[in-house]
């Protein structure tokens, strides 16, 4: 097991399994920036044989390692291992011995073998080493032991929002009104994701039928009605979560529990969370209002789904686990236009 003072005295092998997919290229980003992890396995079964620059151009003068496959990379023995594969193949991984593994797929979020085969489509392959896995969101519920499981991207947003209101807000009345850049759907090619389909359009998709829905539901401890939808941008999502209160102190209860991180903030009154501001960023945003005419309260979440819904998240894992800075090699700063 790595310890707390190991980045004392070396720099982190780091090996990332499925990097030429989104949230691949963007672990491997912030690794590369990164002061206390370094490189040593690049993961890709389309990619292997061929040279780091295959990927992107920007990489050529590097010197990183040329491309293995992922189970070449899984069997390198690097101490951290970011597992950025699909959702089944992710379930059959078998960790490395002492090694600390970041899951960035859905293989290892949810507690009960069964729901994957009801919400994923497949029988888990290795259900009981589900328990072994610590659902890892770091403001709400920080890992716990080496092998992590990284929670999507809408639930992300939609715990952030609403898991310090639990016990606050009514149950039955919440309602998940989420929003994602086409960067979420992934690198593979399919219909959804086209030009021509995406462009001038804004579609809803999976609805009541998303995987992220028990992911919430497990965290929060009551079934949401959540319903996706895919925006014509590369990147960002915003979740906008409606539920009914049961106390006035909502406000208090998001500003106690984001005091303390640099990653998420609480907003000020009347402010709105934006895409734009979050866009290439690990940083989240929050804002509550009061709806005039029902008393509903309304908690925006703003968030870049490649960012703190995917690769930032993973890192700011991997950094608590290992003893490190908690916002190492994560992109916070900056005022871009």
């Amino acid at each position: 097991m790595l310890r707390k003072n190991l980045h004392n005295t070396q720099m982190v092998t780091v090996a990332i399994l499925g990097s030429s997919g989104y949230s691949g290229q963007e672990t491997l980003d912030r690794v590369l920036a990164h002061p206390e992890l370094e490189l040593h396995a690049l993961g890709s079964d389309s990619l292997a044989g061929s040279p780091a620059h295959a990927l992107d151009p920007r990489l050529t003068r590097l010197g990183l390692p040329a491309f293995v496959a992922n189970d070449e990379a899984l069997a390198s023995g690097a101490e951290l291992v970011f597992c950025c594969l699909g959702h089944e193949r992710a379930a059959a991984l078998e960790p490395p011995v002492g090694a600390v593994v970041v899951d960035l797929s859905g293989a290892h979020r949810l507690a009960d073998p069964a729901a994957y085969d009801e919400w994923y489509g497949f029988v888990h392959p290795r259900p009981a080493a589900l328990g072994e896995w610590s659902y890892a969101l770091p403001e709400l519920s920080p890992p716990q032991g080496e092998l992590i499981a990284n929670p999507g991207c809408y639930a992300t947003a939609a715990l952030l929002a609403l898991a310090p209101l639990v016990g606050a807000i009514e149950p039955d009345s919440v309602v998940v009104d989420a929003k994602s850049g086409v960067s979420g759907a992934g690198r593979a090619l399919k219909e959804s994701s086209h030009a021509n389909t995406v462009l001038d359009n804004v579609a809803p998709y999976r609805v009541g039928a998303h995987q992220h829905e028990p992911e919430i539901a497990q965290a929060l401890g009551f079934d949401v009605c959540f319903v996706p939808h895919l925006l014509p941008v590369r990147r960002g999502l915003v979740a906008t979560c409606y539920a009914r209160p049961l106390e006035a102190d909502l406000r208090e209860r998001l500003e106690a529990a984001y005091a303390a991180s640099a990653v998420v903030t609480v907003l000020p009154e009347g402010t709105t969370p934006e895409l734009a501001r979050v866009q290439g960023t690990d940083a989240a945003e929050l804002a509550l209002f009061a709806d005039r005419a029902t008393g509903r309260a309304i908690v925006i979440c703003a968030l870049d789904n490649l960012g703190k819904g995917a690769a930032g998240q993973a890192v700011q894992n991997a950094n608590l686990v290992l003893g490190l800075d908690e916002t190492a090699g994560l992109r916070l700063t900056g005022v871009t236009v």
